[in-house]
């Protein structure tokens, strides 16, 4: 892929970029970790290294990370052009140059992107039982409205992936399991089926990928738009620690749930205080700063090589 991951790694920031200010383009969204600017014909999309947890985005950021999670989601997409196209225009550095954005810090956490129609729904893929899903099933049995087999223990690799989308929740707000008669409901049949399979291909690549780096990706989420011929494209980020549970798999063994390369690090460290998980969140200790930056890193650098 022709990715040089210690130059991006030598490049991070000594201290978190929590906002991006300044720039020539008026700022359409914000999100918990990104910035959307509209350059007229395209979008920027800029990673800063804000970090949420428990939906409430913390007062400290973890230097670098909207830089690894731009430049892993942009390894992604090039290893994944077989699977579907992307949002991603064709020549970065060029439109980079074109429109004036030279900061070397910007370029790296930010890509300039087509303008399409995100669909209604979340793509969540899941391989494994944990999370959300194993909560699900030692209540009935079922995770998302799907029946599984009897027995499975928390963190048991499931015998096929499942497909189980949500809404799209506005601000504030939890995004809600939905079946595929509602998934299709959503965004018609034929464009359901299509996301489902493409979903669970690109889940497949991930898995594979990450197994030969040693780890294992237990669970996922896609985004996906359409073009104004109704074209299928991935967009957003893809596959990185904050859309997916990476686990260690030398450290892996169901009946528990394992470590991730993610910030659980950091969800561990706030259940331990007594925070009502609402805003303000309290600041994070510089440990658990520098020990969640090490988990992105090691993740970048054992998938992208």
């Amino acid at each position: 892929m022709g990715m040089d991951t210690a130059s991006v790694i030598a490049s991070l920031p000594k201290n978190a970029v929590t906002s991006i200010d300044g720039l020539p383009y008026p700022r359409i969204a914000s999100g918990k970790v990104r910035e959307i600017f509209d350059l007229g014909d395209a979008l920027l999309l800029s990673a800063t290294d804000r970090l949420s947890a428990f939906d409430v985005v913390l007062p400290d950021g973890i230097p670098g990370k909207g830089i690894i999670l731009t430049q892993m989601s942009n390894w992604w997409f090039a290893a994944t052009g077989d699977v579907i196209a992307n949002h991603l225009l064709p020549d970065q550095a060029g439109e980079f140059t074109r429109r004036g954005l030279n900061d070397r810090d910007l370029q790296l956490r930010s890509m300039i992107v087509r303008k399409l129609k995100p669909l209604t729904i979340e793509c969540v893929v899941r391989g494994y039982l944990v999370g959300s899903g194993w909560s699900s099933y030692q209540k009935d049995g079922t995770v998302c409205g799907l029946r599984l087999p009897p027995g499975l223990r928390q963190a048991d690799r499931l015998p096929e992936a499942i497909f189980t989308p949500t809404t799209k929740a506005p601000k504030g707000q939890h995004d809600e399991p939905i079946n595929d008669a509602q998934g299709a409901a959503a965004v018609g049949a034929a464009l359901y089926e299509k996301v489902k399979a493409t979903s669970l291909a690109l889940y497949r690549r991930g898995h594979d990928r990450a197994k030969a780096a040693g780890m294992i990706l237990a669970d996922t989420k896609f985004e996906f738009g359409t073009d104004a011929a109704g074209n299928l494209l991935l967009i957003d980020e893809v596959l990185t620690p904050d859309s997916s549970r990476y686990w260690p798999a030398d450290s892996y063994a169901p009946g528990r749930s394992p470590p991730s390369y993610d910030k659980q690090f950091v969800r561990d460290h706030l259940l331990a205080l007594k925070w009502d998980q609402k805003p303000p969140a309290p600041r994070l200790p510089a440990d658990v700063i520098s020990q969640t930056q090490a988990k992105y890193i090691s993740a970048f650098r054992n998938l992208v090589g």
